[in-house]
């Protein structure tokens, strides 16, 4: 199957909860992942990145795609 999302993160249904039209359904991640951010060279001088450096990384995304394969 092709689709056009290219960031995958291997996860497992973790549960599924289902109203009249739309379900909830919560994945635990089970593979590594790498992520990746572009940002402005002033943003990373501003957070003063360096390899090595823990950060958190906040998502923001309008739909996760779950495929079955």
């Amino acid at each position: 199957m092709k689709y056009g999302a290219r960031n995958k993160i291997t996860a497992k249904v973790k549960s599924v909860k289902s109203g009249q039209v739309m379900s909830l359904v919560k994945f635990d991640v089970t593979g590594p992942a790498e992520m990746a951010s572009v940002l402005t060279n002033e943003s990373v001088e501003h957070l003063d990145l360096k390899t090595g450096d823990e950060v958190q990384l906040v998502i923001k995304a309008v739909h996760v795609l779950p495929v079955k394969e």
